[in-house]
């Protein structure tokens, strides 16, 4: 059989086919392409996602990781290895990696263009677009002054007009993108700098792809000094026309797409292929096949399922396996061992230098300018200096077209490394927002309290729209009589940032004060949810304000958190992490969000709930008039359990609700099988009860019971008689007084207690939903922190 291998490097090497007939017939897989890529696939994502988990703790943006894991598999790292090389990425196989990367490429720059707002950029002010003009403008200048520099040393021989524009705009771009992602893991897109920064990302993304079409034109300009005319020229008469073909189009499949509903895949495969043959045109015009899907991409409606269903079917594949194909390529082209000697490293000095001045001054000139606090102008400044893929682009780009020689190449790669590494840390340094001093007016910090006409303010969490409805329904159950304080509710939507660019689009919901960016005229999932919230506000007159939280699961509870002290929360109420299937069962939403209800538990700075819905009113509103609930209380005593007590009673007010009070008492000073008998001091309790007692001759809605039991299955079997309810209240902890505990402490789901823990289970049939309460008590629950260490020494053990 022939060989398939390249005979030297001195002469064109043979083409590789595509498959082998497999190790048994003589063919070594590596010497054919499909298997070459597989493998070079597989090891681009090891090393990247490894790095990656490395570079998590500094709290550096993916692209560091992808960056550095490109340059450590090419010539600079692993490639210094000429076995590897030729093993890896021989030549022959390079136009294939070249064509799947710039593929990745060519659908990722469509996602980025589905990321970018035109409307939203038109109606950026004065600010944004002096700030996104200074910190292109400036670093333009210094970075043609610093190509006449490299070109009297490194870069002899080059075209200089190429250059000059290459380099200019290789040192004035920011990564939209990546600034986002620095943004949200230093939790600054809410604020006044992380809208600043986007808006002015966004303004200097679009300018620096309009100079990279200006660059790519003139370094094509050997045959004729018109022809960067014609190619700029035809460029713009591209745009023009799709602009005026394609946005109908879109925008009537847009109009066919609905939420909730999946989407004709006849519309992707068209919109995808439209992706391709706007890349086709574009290289044909002279400029770049990625210029094309970007027009495309800006032009598809924002608004709708349309655009979610896009990125939902391409940015998991093109980020998570091509893109990453881009970053070795690029690696592969970069050979720091060519930064020789005092003169080239003293040229990355001052490339890094005017790369960061340029930006930070200029940036920090105009933001003082209108009125920017100085310290927020700084942080801007450094913001604004990140780099980023678009950078990578930028330099292959002059690298292809012979405008970049290799040292000037592996200059400009480590310029921006260096620069978007440093983003973070010197922004923690720089813009420390002033912690709050301990609010001392956030007195209220449970339910219960002696004062009971103060208004009770209650923020309940959720992940999406299948958790409204109970929620709802729970509310109009918490706002009793006009007796007591008004009741003010804060729903938060806890929404995931994370690496894809779907997260981005997050962003562009939310205004400046972190509320969400309601669209009235679209059907969507967050439209629904608001209408939902105004509707029960408008019928019940409870206060009901609507937030959105944007960040990672790992710091998902800090935004909870913070957020409830910051409004004086008397209760935070999760939805737990399981749902209930159609058969009754519940199911794992996901795990994770077990992991943030254990994290606000332990930090929560006021009482905590977690509410397992099995469905409490049914899948809609239901109206105050048509309320008719039967709501149950499991006492056992402790500070849980009488906050959990303290919420019944409120709840007893409304007219549609009856609660029934059951007391579960044991012999003291023994212990019988299955159940633990802790004594202490119940006079808390005792009090507790006392006063409920006097509401039950007052009031007939509300029923007191007490059940003596004496072991575990008597326990469990009086639960059983009280499971006809639409609603069980009971404490997360029996902690103090005489109360019986099972002995297992074990259990699936901790932070719902032992009693939690079995209404929950699949063992207890029952259709009510259960709230489980923490009582704030100004420190971790003693429980929880025992049980998850247990769990993390058996997890470390195993």
């Amino acid at each position: 059989m022939a060989t398939n291998s390249s005979a030297g490097h001195d002469v064109c090497p043979s083409p590789m086919k595509s498959v082998s007939n497999g190790i048994f017939q003589g063919d070594n897989p590596l010497h054919f392409a499909l298997p070459l890529a597989i493998l070079q696939i597989c090891l681009v994502l090891l090393v990247t996602r490894i790095l990656a988990y490395l570079f998590r703790p500094l709290r550096q943006p993916r692209v560091i990781a992808e960056i550095m894991g490109g340059i450590l598999l090419g010539p600079s790292g692993l490639g210094r290895s000429k076995s590897y090389l030729k093993a890896v990425f021989p030549s022959q196989s390079l136009t294939v990696l070249d064509t799947l990367a710039n593929l990745g490429l060519l659908f990722f720059l469509f996602l980025a263009g589905l990321e970018l707002d035109p409307k939203s950029l038109c109606r950026s002010g004065k600010k944004v677009f002096g700030i996104a003009m200074a910190g292109i403008s400036l670093p333009f200048a210094l970075g043609i002054g610093t190509s006449l520099v490299l070109r009297a040393t490194i870069a002899k021989g080059v075209d200089g007009t190429s250059f000059l524009v290459f380099m200019g705009v290789a040192l004035s771009i920011t990564a939209f993108p990546v600034l986002a992602r620095i943004l949200a893991e230093l939790k600054l897109l809410t604020t006044d700098v992380g809208t600043l920064a986007m808006s002015a990302a966004a303004v200097n993304d679009v300018a620096a792809w309009i100079l990279l079409a200006l660059a790519i034109s003139l370094s094509g300009s050997k045959q004729s000094p018109i022809m960067p005319f014609w190619v700029l020229l035809c460029g713009c008469g591209f745009v023009f026309c799709a602009s005026l073909i394609l946005p109908p189009i879109f925008k009537w499949m847009a109009r066919r797409c609905h939420e909730g509903e999946p989407v004709d895949e006849m519309y992707i495969c068209s919109t995808l292929a439209v992706v391709l043959a706007a890349g086709v045109v574009t290289d044909a015009i002279g400029i770049h096949a990625m210029f094309g899907a970007f027009v495309v991409g800006i032009l598809v409606p924002k608004e709708g399922a349309f655009a979610g269903a896009l990125l939902e079917k391409v940015e998991d594949l093109v980020s998570g396996l091509f893109l990453p194909l881009y970053f070795v390529s690029s690696g592969l082209k970069t050979n720091v061992a060519t930064i020789q000697g005092l003169q080239s490293w003293a040229l990355l000095v001052l490339v890094i230098f005017n790369a960061c001045i340029g930006k930070i001054v200029g940036t920090v000139t105009v933001s003082l300018s209108f009125k920017v606090p100085l310290r927020e102008a700084l942080a801007l400044g450094f913001l604004m200096n990140s780099k980023g893929l678009v950078e990578l682009i930028v330099l292959n780009i002059g690298k292809d077209r012979k405008v970049l020689n290799d040292q000037t190449f592996a200059i400009m790669v480590l310029m921006a490394l260096f620069t978007t590494f440093i983003t973070t840390p010197i922004v923690m340094a720089v813009y420390k927002p002033a912690k709050r001093a301990r609010n001392t007016d956030y007195k209220q910090r449970t339910i219960s309290r002696k004062n009971t006409n103060t208004e009770l303010r209650i923020m309940a969490c959720f992940h999406g729209a299948r958790n409204i409805p109970s929620m709802i329904n729970l509310f109009e159950a918490s706002r009793g009589t006009n007796k007591h304080g008004e009741l003010c509710i804060y729903a938060m939507h806890l929404m995931e940032f994370s690496e894809r660019s779907s997260a981005i689009m997050m962003v562009h919901k939310v205004r400046r004060n972190g509320l969400p960016f309601w669209n009235k005229g679209v059907r969507s999932e967050s439209n629904q949810i608001v209408v939902a919230f105004e509707a029960f506000q408008q019928l019940s007159q409870v206060s009901v304000r609507p937030m959105t939280s944007i960040s990672s699961i790992s710091d998902m509870h800090e935004d909870i958190c913070s957020t409830a002290e910051r409004k004086r929360i008397a209760i935070i109420i999760l939805p737990f992490h399981k749902h209930q299937r159609m058969d009754g069962s519940l199911e794992t939403t996901r795990t994770d969000f077990q992991w943030v209800n254990h994290r606000v538990l332990e930090n929560a700075p006021c009482s905590v709930g977690i509410l397992v819905d099995r469905g409490l009113g049914g899948a809609t509103h239901v109206s105050a008039s048509n309320v008719s609930y039967f709501i149950t209380v499991l006492f056992f005593g402790g500070h849980d359990d009488r906050e959990a007590l303290g919420y019944g009673v409120r709840m007893a007010e409304h007219p549609g609700i009856n609660l029934m009070v059951i007391r579960f008492l044991v012999q003291h000073d023994t212990t019988v099988e299955g159940i633990e008998v802790v004594n202490g001091n119940c006079t808390p309790d005792e009090d507790c009860l006392s006063e409920l007692k006097q509401k039950t001759n007052e009031d007939g809605s509300i029923k007191y019971e007490e059940k003596v039991v004496s072991s575990t299955a008597e326990t469990i079997a009086a639960i059983r008689e009280a499971s006809f309810c639409n609603l069980f209240l009971v404490g997360r902890a029996s902690d103090e007084s005489g109360i019986p505990l099972p002995l297992d402490r074990r259990s699936e789901c901790p932070e719902l207690g032992p009693l939690g823990n079995l209404l929950a289970s699949t063992e207890f049939s029952t259709a009510a939903s259960v709230l489980v309460i923490q009582q704030y008590r100004g420190s971790v629950s003693p429980d929880l922190a025992i049980d998850q260490e247990e769990r993390l020494t058996e997890s470390e053990s195993n």
